[in-house]
């Protein structure tokens, strides 16, 4: 059953419409039906469509954490040939938040490490809702230093609302390994292509995210704080999240104007959830053309194009 955001009602309606009709298909004039069903389904998609081609950087958050939106084992599963886990940190233990591992795609090699938020109740609380705890960070730097060994390129997605904030976190570094991860990411002399497929939250996300290219699906957001966090921070009320969302700029387009991502991916109409598969596959594209822009470049290249990137961002000529 498809869930509905609450900007959605129009559509919602309308396809309930659609549901009633095609039940009382066979008791009546099945060609009347028909007419009547193909109607409200193109008056359902025009809204969808209307709806989806002005949203507001809060609906967008909405839309960032549907529960129906493709997680990183979707995306690993259709685009990660031969994909292989590779787990714990080697150190304290294994942290299910942040998922890694090597493969193929589209023929090459590659190391992926990204945030896993889980598709129902047993796998978020194992997976912690992709809020990784420091030893989730130690492991994408070790994975990441592996890549860098044995020169695979590396890709990330990016889907946490923050690194996990509990006590035991923070008793074990979790400032540090969030640092060592960021600096990991920004020495490698592979190239990274990071991809926000979902929330891209605070330092949580930018301890994987920090790449040559980074890309954000048109529908994500990336952000410093959670929206509800900085209502919190600035106005001390949590409620104020919309007023927050609004002002921060966390939105692609934005993102994209200010020079912090590299470029949008653009989802299906009605976003990622509703045609996941689409969406994937176009997200696939995106990052191999990233990677083929990079292909050509050595160690200290690299290195230097990334360097560049990040002092330029913020930067007026």
């Amino acid at each position: 059953m498809r869930t509905y955001l609450d900007f959605e009602k129009a559509v919602a309606d309308l396809q309930g419409k659609v549901q009633e009709l095609r039940a009382l298909g066979g008791q009546g004039d099945a060609v009347a039906v028909n007419d009547e069903v193909g109607r409200l389904e193109a008056r359902a998609d025009q809204a969808l469509a209307d709806i989806y081609g002005k949203l507001t950087p809060w609906q967008k958050t909405q839309v960032a954490r549907h529960p129906d939106r493709p997680h990183f084992v979707d995306y690993a599963k259709r685009l990660i040939e031969d994909f292989t886990p590779l787990a714990g940190d080697r150190k304290f233990a294994e942290d299910a938040a942040i998922v890694t591992g090597v493969g193929w795609f589209r023929g090459r090699r590659v190391a992926v490490v990204g945030q896993e938020k889980g598709n129902d109740t047993e796998s978020r609380i194992r997976h912690n809702f992709g809020m990784a705890r420091p030893e989730g960070y130690r492991k994408a730097v070790r994975i990441m230093e592996m890549a860098d060994r044995f020169g695979l390129a590396v890709i990330a997605l990016v889907d946490t609302a923050g690194a996990y904030p509990g006590i035991g976190a923070e008793e074990r570094g979790q400032a540090e390994a969030i640092a060592r991860s960021t600096e990991a990411c920004l020495r490698l002399g592979v190239p990274n292509v990071s991809v926000i497929i979902g929330e891209g939250g605070s330092g949580g996300a930018v301890a994987i995210a920090t790449a040559s290219k980074v890309l954000m699906l048109e529908h994500a957001i990336y952000t410093v704080a959670s929206p509800e966090a900085s209502a919190s921070i600035l106005w001390h009320d949590s409620s104020r999240a919309q007023d927050a969302a609004t002002n921060m700029k966390i939105t692609a387009q934005d993102l994209l104007r200010f020079g912090v991502i590299d470029a949008v991916i653009s989802e299906p109409v009605g976003g990622a959830h509703r045609h996941p598969d689409q969406a994937i596959d176009a997200t696939g594209d995106a990052i191999e053309n990233a990677l083929d822009a990079l292909g050509n470049l050595s160690p200290d290249d690299v290195r230097r194009q990334r360097r560049d990137k990040y002092l330029a961002i913020g930067r007026s000529l």
